[in-house]
């Protein structure tokens, strides 16, 4: 039969992740630093991921497509790694679709000595446990670094201390989205910052224009994978913990658009309404756009 299916220019992608929230079925994903599209089964075709793309990388293409056949699809995917190959599985996995998982698993090992990994890595990878750092740390275990801990300023910071550097104004810990628990309590009836890696490292005095007397997260649009976590999380933080605003802090570069994004998604979707800002930082540190969105 002909149907749509999604076709990625990878010379074009520059793997900025903007397309991935779009794609409901989650049939995209980023990886090596490049959009995939990880399973023709899961993508309806109807190109909801296009116009988000700002390369331009993306179309929809017309083929024939036959009755889905598992051998084929892994055998184009083992062309692009192990990883790509390891997203895939996991993704029949999670939409139950076992039959193709054994053909594919199956057809890996018949052909592992032409593939350039091994299957029980694959396979190791594919049916590890997904315990979250959260769940860890509450069970009483996982990485100590991820508990969830206030950092108490005075009420009037000094611009400065005795030593004549300047006073950090980070009010918590952790930072990284991946590793905050939405309901912790400086959350709460906060100001929050969303910031991009890479804007703190750029700009000389975050920590007094932006971080000071808000909570943070942090995350990368381009090299963090898992990011549809991201828009539940900051849902849960509008409605249930309740934050009063939200700033997004990026970058001036193409691959940080996702994460204006993601908070555009969680404002939307969020049953509370708050105020949305978007702060755009130059690569020289310089602040050339800060707006309500």
């Amino acid at each position: 039969m002909i149907r749509d299916v999604v076709k990625i220019d990878e010379d074009k992608c520059n793997g900025c992740g903007v397309c991935i929230p779009s794609c409901h079925e989650g049939a995209l994903q980023i990886i090596d630093g490049k959009a995939r599209l990880i399973s023709d089964l899961m993508c309806d075709g109807l190109g909801a991921c296009l116009n988000h793309c700002p390369q331009d990388a993306m179309t929809i293409e017309k083929r024939e497509a036959e009755p889905y056949d598992e051998l084929k699809v892994i055998a184009i995917m083992v062309e692009k790694g192990i990883n790509t190959v390891v997203a895939h599985l996991k993704h029949l996995k999670e939409h139950n679709e076992i039959t193709f998982l054994k053909q594919a698993v199956s057809w890996l090992k018949e052909n592992e000595n032409s593939l350039s990994f091994r299957v029980d890595d694959v396979i190791r990878q594919v049916h590890k446990p997904q315990v979250s750092v959260m769940q860890q740390v509450h069970s009483g275990g996982g990485c100590p670094g991820a508990a969830a801990r206030s950092i108490e300023r005075p009420a009037a910071s000094a611009p400065s201390n005795p030593t004549g550097e300047a006073s950090s104004e980070l009010r918590q810990w952790p930072v990284q989205m991946h590793l905050v628990n939405p309901m912790a309590p400086y959350f709460r009836d906060s100001d929050m910052v969303l910031a991009a890696d890479c804007v703190a490292f750029a700009m000389g005095n975050f920590h007094s224009k932006f971080l000071k007397g808000r909570s943070l997260g942090i995350a990368c649009p381009k090299l963090d994978s898992n990011q549809e976590i991201y828009v539940d999380k900051l849902i849960q933080m509008i409605d249930q913990a309740k934050i009063n605003t939200l700033t997004v802090a990026i970058m001036q570069v193409p691959c940080c658009g996702g994460l204006l994004q993601q908070a555009k998604m969680a404002v939307e979707r969020a049953s509370r309404k708050i105020p949305l800002k978007l702060a755009m930082v130059s690569i020289e540190g310089e602040i050339i756009k800060e707006e309500w969105v």
